[in-house]
């Protein structure tokens, strides 16, 4: 009876560990589903943004707008690397579809040539890759700087044990040395020496 009992328990338990999961799992591709549209929407701004800045043949504010992409690039990379994959996809879309719409806006400014060939020579797929590489070289970083932290305590708690030991032992032998004194006086005293 007690082998039933414990059987049906043990189902039962399965049962509400994979309802739990699947909640878990539904949970997380809706905040991916957010984030990507999260992306999507920044991304409509600031394609929104550099086109109106290219109808106008305005090449300082299309600069301007390629610097905003970069820092929303740089946040989306902090926050969400998948997001940040989304948004410069589409931001090279769009700068590749425009291309010679740019170069004739920018002409000859190196300087806007220069930001619209650093977000163009992104790859986003290596984003994520960037990030799991830092954030596992972080990861390192800490755990090395634990160890080498748990060790000093480690070196420092011995000290600290081997002096309040040596103080003890000190101690101990002014006392045992203060005893024999004593006792060696009385002795004398006890003899009229």
């Amino acid at each position: 009876m007690k082998k039933i009992l414990l059987a049906v328990m043990a189902v039962a338990a399965i049962g509400f560990t994979s309802c739990g999961n699947k909640t878990q799992q539904g949970e997380a591709t809706d905040s991916t589903a957010v984030a990507v549209n999260t992306a999507d929407e920044e991304a409509d701004g600031a394609i929104a943004m550099l086109s109106a800045n290219l109808e106008a043949n305005d090449a300082s504010k299309f600069q301007e707008a390629l610097e905003a992409v970069k820092a929303k690039i740089a946040e989306f990379i902090k926050s969400d690397p998948e997001a940040a994959k989304q948004y410069v996809a589409r931001i090279q879309g769009f700068l590749k579809e425009n291309a010679d719409k740019i170069k004739s806006v920018v002409g000859d400014n190196a300087a806007v040539a220069a930001a619209v060939s650093s977000i163009a020579d992104i790859e986003p797929a290596k984003i994520v890759d960037g990030v799991l590489e830092k954030v596992g070289d972080a990861a390192t970083d800490a755990k090395d700087a634990a160890v080498d932290a748990a060790n000093q305590k480690v070196d420092e708690a011995k000290q600290a044990a081997t002096d309040k030991a040596n103080e003890v032992k000190d101690a101990a032998k002014e006392k045992a040395s203060g005893a024999i004194d004593d006792a060696a006086n009385a002795a004398k005293k006890g003899l009229g020496l």
